[in-house]
Parts: C-alpha cells; sequence; structure tokens
C-alpha cells in the first residue's frame, strides 16, 4: 500500500491527474484500523483508475495541517489537486467507494 509522506507528497500526488483518496490515520487509532482492510481493497480494485494511498498522521509532517485534518481516521478525495470530498470517521465500505466512485 502506497504511502504518503510530506517528503514524496508533491511527486506521487502533485503530478498526477487520476482521482486520488488519501486515508489519514495513526496505528495507535481503533477506528483507523477498521477501514484500513476497506482502504486497501480500494488500492488494489482502482489501481490504474486512482490513487489510493495511506498517510500516517503521525509521520506525515504538516500533511495533516494542510488539509485540516482535526480527526482520524479522515478520508479526503482530490481531483485536479482539491479536496472535493471527505469521510470523518469509521464508515462502511460501500460509503468510501460510492464517494470515489462519483470522482471518476
Amino acid at each position: 500500500m502506497l504511502e504518503i509522506t510530506e517528503q514524496n507528497y508533491e511527486e506521487v500526488i502533485g503530478k498526477t491527474n487520476l482521482p486520488v483518496v488519501l486515508d489519514f490515520g495513526a496505528t495507535w487509532c481503533g477506528p483507523c484500523q477498521v477501514i484500513k482492510p476497506y482502504i486497501e481493497k480500494m488500492s488494489n480494485t482502482y489501481e490504474g483508475k486512482a490513487i489510493v494511498a495511506k498517510v500516517d498522521i503521525d509521520e506525515a509532517g504538516d500533511l495533516p495541517m494542510k488539509f485540516g485534518i482535526r480527526n482520524v481516521p479522515t478520508v479526503i478525495y482530490l481531483q485536479d489537486g482539491k479536496v472535493v470530498d471527505r469521510v470523518v470517521g469509521a464508515v462502511p465500505e460501500s460509503q468510501l467507494i460510492e464517494k470515489l466512485e462519483a470522482i471518476l
């Protein structure tokens, strides 16, 4: 699974024209662990159609602040580098997929 940090953000996300899903979470966060398998499955299912990656808020530098992340898990959806949607908290897999499908 692709992991985004402040160091590789611009290289990986800044230069793509694919939709992007970023899962902001932490290893100590229970709800983050609940949605982790959904995000991993989406990463495989949408390979080549979207970039689906995780961001560990404890290792991501200023990225959480850049996107206004106040709670984890928060999943943000980017199109053309701009946030077009977000989900906060542990939600059903179908909701995560539905939001991605809406921007494909």
